[in-house]
Formats: structure tokens, sequence, C-alpha cells
């Protein structure tokens, strides 16, 4: 009997994920730009690669065959995929190739009954980017490399496990799995040091790779929610918080809104940590719709991002739904 399974990362640009004075300038001037989000069910994505919406993806597929309960055979597919990118100087768009780097794969059977598969796939963008670097020759030209580490592994008892292991610090990467239903996210984006690091020896194609911090994927109605915070007409206050800083206090009199747009969140109750949040998630609905005051507190878990919204951000309706859904507070302690 053959088991098969897949699993595929789109690597994109977010809104503001770009820190730095000089580096936001050829955003800024129309030069690069920034991407829409990838939907939430992935079809096609050679049309998103086509259509400039994505920067490159990752589909790692695998099968086993089974006999009696073991492993006899086993196979590895998928391939890495990068699109092109079209940058506008003047009046014109001009488009530069991409550079892919060969696919690494490998493949570790697990005892008898099990086998992991692991695929490295990226490359540059064939913009020139002429920079400092943190490391000899001090000077580059190149484009930094972006890449994703994909882990799958089919047991032979039907079951599936997929991994984000490892990706560059710089785009943001969505996981797939072999439906198409998002399933993980990378957390944090670090533009800074992929500008000045990731190129050479520094990436999986030389002696590194970059351990991926992962979180799960908010809910649809938040995606839309998020769209419309950022795409409001007013551009968001944006505030930063190093590791272990909080962004909200419970019983603090609050009335703002929060979009997390990198790094990850502690929720605590009553000091007691119920959950941890990713990007993507919009926080403070609760202090907004019942008391004005806030019913947990955030702490920063990574360096983070957010943007703060006002109340009127967002329609009464659909915060209302949006705490329906969260309830974060009154879910049960784990364990």
């Amino acid at each position: 009997m053959r088991l098969e399974g897949a699993v595929t990362s789109v690597s994109w640009i977010p809104s503001e994920s770009v820190t730095g004075s000089v580096y936001r300038v050829p955003f800024e001037v129309g030069f690069a730009h920034y991407d829409a989000p990838p939907p939430d069910h992935l079809d096609d994505v050679d049309s998103l690669l086509a259509a400039d919406r994505a920067r490159f993806c990752n589909r790692l597929s695998a099968w086993i065959e089974v006999e009696d309960g073991r492993v006899v055979d086993h196979g590895h597919d998928g391939s890495g995929a990068i699109g092109s990118t079209t940058v506008r100087l003047g009046p014109k768009d001009l488009t530069f190739a991409a550079m892919a780097l060969p696919d690494r794969r490998r493949a570790e059977p697990i005892g008898d009954t099990a086998v992991r598969f692991e695929q490295t796939a990226g490359g540059r963008t064939g913009v020139p980017a002429p920079r400092r670097v943190s490391h000899p020759p001090y000077l580059q030209y190149l484009a930094p490399t972006a890449w994703t580490t994909l882990a799958l592994t089919l047991h032979a008892d039907g079951r599936r496990e997929m991994e984000l292991v490892g990706a560059s610090p710089f785009p943001r990467h969505w996981v797939y799995d072999a439906e198409g239903r998002l399933t993980s996210k990378s957390a944090t984006i670090d533009y800074p040091r992929w500008s000045t690091e990731a190129f050479g020896r520094h990436t999986p194609w030389g002696d590194t790779d970059s351990p991926a911090f992962v979180s799960e994927v908010e809910s649809a109605l938040e995606r839309e929610l998020s769209v419309r915070i950022m795409r409001s007409g007013t551009t968001p206050q944006s505030r930063r918080l190093e590791a272990g800083e909080r962004l909200t206090t419970q019983g603090e009199a609050a009335d703002e809104l929060y979009l997390l747009l990198d790094g990850m969140l502690a929720v605590d109750v009553d000091g007691e940590t119920l959950a941890e949040i990713g990007p993507g998630a919009v926080l403070g609905e609760r202090a907004v719709l019942e008391s004005g005051r806030r019913t947990a507190s955030l702490t920063a878990l990574t360096a983070c991002r957010v943007a703060v919204a006002a109340r009127d951000a967002i329609d009464v309706d659909a915060l209302r739904e949006l705490s329906a859904g969260h309830r974060r507070e009154d879910a049960p302690p784990e364990g």
C-alpha cells in the first residue's frame, strides 16, 4: 500500500515588514513592493509566483510503500520554485530573473515504521543589492539568500507530521498542508539580519540554517480585519516591544485595538499563561466591547511589532464576532 503526503511553504513580504530607514527607502519610493497576503487556501502556487505576489515556494511531497505494517520502500518528490522580481525604475517596470539554488533533500528511516523527509529550497532575486555586510568581504553586491527547510514524516499507520524546520530571517513564510490549508507561519521577521548575514556559507548551501520560530495561524476573520486595519486610510501607529516587555496589563483601563505584526505574545490571566499568539492576531477587543479594562496581560516572548488602532477602526459587529471566537481568557489551563 502506498501512502503519500505533502507540505508547501509560500514566502512573501508583508506590509511594513522592512525596518530601518535605510532599508525602507526602495519600498517607500516605489522601486520595490510589499505583497498582499497569500490566500487562506492554496490552489495554484505557480499563479502566485507569476503574478509577483510571492517570492518563492518550497513544495515537499513524498511517499512510502507499506507491507504488513512496515515501510519497505520510499520516495521523495516536489521542488522549490522562485519567481521573477519586478521593480519600478521611473516610468518603466523592469523584471529581473531569479536565481534558484539547488534543492537539498534528505530522507531518514525511523525504525521500520516511518520515514522523515526534509527539503530545503530557495535562492535570491536577480536585483542587485549593494550593501555593507557583517562578515567578509564586508561589501556584497548580490541579493541575500532566502529559503525554507520543510520536514514531512510519513508513518506506516497513516499518520503524517509536517514542520517548518528552518527558514531565512526574511521574508514571512506560510505553511500549507497537502490539501492546501494554511496551517502555520513563521512568527518573526528580521530584515537587517537577513540583509547583512544571509549569503555565501551563511546559508543551508554553506554551513548554516536558521531555526524557524513558528506560530499557529489566526482565524480567517482576523486576517480579514488585519487588512482593514492596515488599509483603513490612516496608517496605524506602530509600537515595538522587546522580549519580556508587556503590551497590556490585566485590569488596566484601555480602548485601543492591537494588530500583532511580528513576533510572539503570551496571554496571561491571573499570572497563568493560557496561550501564545503570533503575527496576524487582533487583540484588545474585549476591553473595547465590555468593561473598558484589559481582561488579560500580554507579554512579548520575542521582539514584537504591534500596530495600534483606534476602537472605531473595525465595526462593532465584527469585533463581537472576533471576541466570540477568541475567549482565550476563558480557556481552561493546559495539563
